[in-house]
C-alpha cells in the first residue's frame, strides 16, 4: 500500500491520510440526507434516494482512489440536483416521470464520457488561461465559506443588504463557532488533524445543548428500488426510449455544461490547494480523473441518485493533509457504511430544523416573504467549511491584476460563484466576459480558440435558461 500511494513521494502517512479520508466524508455526508429530500419533491421515493446517494458515492470515490491517486471524493452534485428536480423532472413530476429524468443524466454522462475519451473535455481545461483558474478556485473558496457562515446561522438573509448578521444568542451558532475557533486555535498550533477535531468539538456541543441527540437505533434498510431507472418501465416502455423530445435534448446540453464546469472548478480548487497543478496550472494525468467523474454521471443516472461529481469539500481532506488516493478511498468506505448506519450520520452532517424568523431576521420582522415553517441549518460541519474556504482563497494572489483584460473576468468570477450559488454560472459569466474584453482590445491572438466556443456554449447556455 505504501508504494501503491507513493506516501513517501507526497510526504503523507497513511495514517493521515484515513483521517483526512474521514473529515472529507463528515464535510459531505450532508448530501446523504439533503439530495434524497430534493428528488423525492420530484417524486424519486426517499428511502430509496437516500440507498442510491450513499451507495454511488462509495462507489465512485473509490474507483477515483484506485485509479488516479488523487485526493478527489465525489457524490451527488448540489445544484445540480435542483436544476433536475425542478426544472427536468418538474414538481410532483409534472413534467416527466422521474426514472425519465435520471435517462437524462445517464445520456449526459455518456455524452461528457465521449468528450474525455476523445481529449475535448482535457483540451477544453487546458486551453482556460492560468488567471481564471486562480479565480475558479479563489471563487469556490468563497462559495464555501458563505455557505459555511450561512449553514452555521453566523449570516442570515436580509432585505436590501442581502445578509446581516445572525442571533449570536442562539445555540446553533455557538455550535458553528465552537467548531470554527477550535479549527483556528489547534491550525495556530499547527495540529494537522484541526478540522476532524473541531468537527467533534462542535458535534459534542451539539448534544451537550441539546441540538441533537444520540439515535435510538443506529441502523436503516437499505432500498434499491431506483437503481437501473433508465432502463425502468414507464408508460409501456424504458424510460431511457423517452428523452428524444426538443425540451429534454435542450435538458441534456444544459445539464451538460453544468457537470463539465463543475467539475473543471472542483479539480482545478481542490489541485491548487493540494498542490499537485503544474507551473501552466494543468493537472497531470487529468484524463483518468475525467473519465472517473463522468462514469459518476452515468452511475447517478444509473442508481437514481441524480449525477454524481467530483466535490470541492475535498478541500476539507487535502486540509487535514490528504494528497494521495487513500483519502477518497477511505470517505467511500465511510459513505458505504453510511448506508447502513444514516441515524448517526445524519446527528452529524444532517440539519438542524430552527423557527424560520430565526434565519431571516430583519426579512421576517419586515413582512417580507419567507419560507413557512422550519428552516435546517447544519452548524456542527460549518466550521470546517468556513476555514476550508479561507485555505483557498490564497489562489488570489497570484491573479494580475494589473492585467484588466485578465483581471476583471477573474473578479467576476470570484464574487459570481457565492452570489449566484452555482460554479459554473459564475465560470461561464466570466468566460463570456474575458473572450469580450480580448476583443474590445485586439488582442483576439491570445484566446484560444476553444475559448471561444465555451464561451459561445455558455451564450446559448443562458438562452436556453431563458426561454
Amino acid at each position: 500500500m505504501k508504494n501503491f500511494f507513493k506516501f513517501e513521494e507526497r510526504g503523507t502517512t497513511s495514517r493521515r491520510e484515513t483521517g483526512a479520508g474521514i473529515t472529507t466524508f463528515l464535510t459531505m455526508c450532508y448530501i446523504i440526507f439533503v439530495n434524497p429530500g430534493i428528488l423525492a419533491a420530484a417524486g424519486v421515493p426517499f428511502a430509496a434516494a437516500t440507498t442510491a446517494t450513499a451507495v454511488g458515492a462509495a462507489v465512485v470515490s473509490i474507483l477515483m482512489g484506485l485509479s488516479t491517486n488523487r485526493p478527489l471524493a465525489l457524490a451527488s452534485g448540489m445544484g445540480f440536483n435542483a436544476v433536475l428536480a425542478f426544472s427536468v423532472i418538474g414538481f410532483q413530476q409534472a413534467r416527466v416521470p422521474w426514472q425519465v429524468g435520471m435517462a437524462v443524466v445517464f445520456v449526459e454522462g455518456l455524452i461528457i464520457l465521449a468528450l474525455v475519451l476523445t481529449g475535448l473535455r482535457r483540451a477544453v481545461m487546458n486551453s482556460i488561461p492560468l488567471n481564471l483558474k486562480r479565480a475558479i478556485g479563489a471563487g469556490i473558496g468563497l462559495f464555501i465559506a458563505v455557505l459555511g457562515l450561512n449553514d452555521g446561522g453566523i449570516v442570515r438573509p436580509a432585505p436590501l443588504t442581502l445578509v446581516e448578521i445572525g442571533d449570536l444568542g442562539k445555540p446553533h451558532v455557538w455550535v458553528a463557532l465552537i467548531g470554527l475557533l477550535v479549527i483556528v486555535i489547534l491550525s495556530a498550533m499547527r495540529w494537522k488533524s484541526a478540522i476532524m477535531i473541531g468537527l467533534g468539538a462542535a458535534t459534542a456541543a451539539a448534544l451537550v445543548l441539546g441540538l441533537v441527540r444520540w439515535p435510538e437505533t443506529i441502523a436503516a434498510p437499505l432500498d434499491f428500488s431506483t437503481f437501473f431507472a433508465p432502463f425502468q418501465t414507464v408508460g409501456g416502455k424504458p424510460a431511457l426510449f423517452q428523452i428524444l423530445t426538443p425540451s429534454l435534448i435542450a435538458a441534456i446540453f444544459s445539464l451538460m455544461l453544468i457537470d463539465f464546469f463543475d467539475t473543471m472548478g472542483s479539480v482545478v480548487a481542490v489541485g491548487e490547494q493540494a498542490g499537485f497543478l503544474d507551473k501552466n496550472g494543468q493537472v497531470p494525468e487529468i484524463k483518468r480523473i475525467l473519465v472517473v467523474d463522468s462514469l459518476g454521471a452515468v452511475t447517478g443516472g444509473l442508481f437514481g441518485s441524480s449525477s454524481i461529481t467530483t466535490y470541492v469539500e475535498s478541500a476539507a481532506g487535502v486540509a487535514e493533509g490528504g494528497r494521495t488516493g487513500l483519502m477518497p478511498i477511505v470517505a467511500g468506505l465511510c459513505f458505504a457504511a453510511a448506508a447502513f448506519f444514516t441515524p448517526v450520520i445524519k446527528m452529524i452532517g444532517g440539519g438542524i430544523v430552527i423557527p424560520a424568523a430565526e434565519q431571516y431576521g430583519l426579512l421576517a420582522a419586515g413582512g417580507f416573504t419567507v419560507p413557512e415553517g422550519g428552516h435546517t441549518v447544519t452548524p456542527i460541519t460549518a466550521g470546517a467549511l468556513i476555514f476550508v474556504g479561507f485555505l483557498m482563497m490564497k489562489a488570489v494572489r497570484e491573479i494580475e491584476w494589473d492585467r484588466f483584460d485578465e483581471a476583471f473576468p477573474s473578479f467576476l468570477i470570484i464574487i459570481a460563484i457565492p452570489l449566484t450559488a452555482s460554479i459554473s454560472h459564475g465560470i461561464g459569466l466570466g468566460f463570456i466576459l474575458y473572450v469580450l474584453i480580448k476583443l474590445l482590445r485586439g488582442r483576439l491572438r491570445e484566446v484560444h480558440p476553444l475559448m471561444f466556443a465555451v464561451a459561445a456554449a455558455f451564450v446559448l447556455f443562458y438562452a436556453l435558461e431563458a426561454m
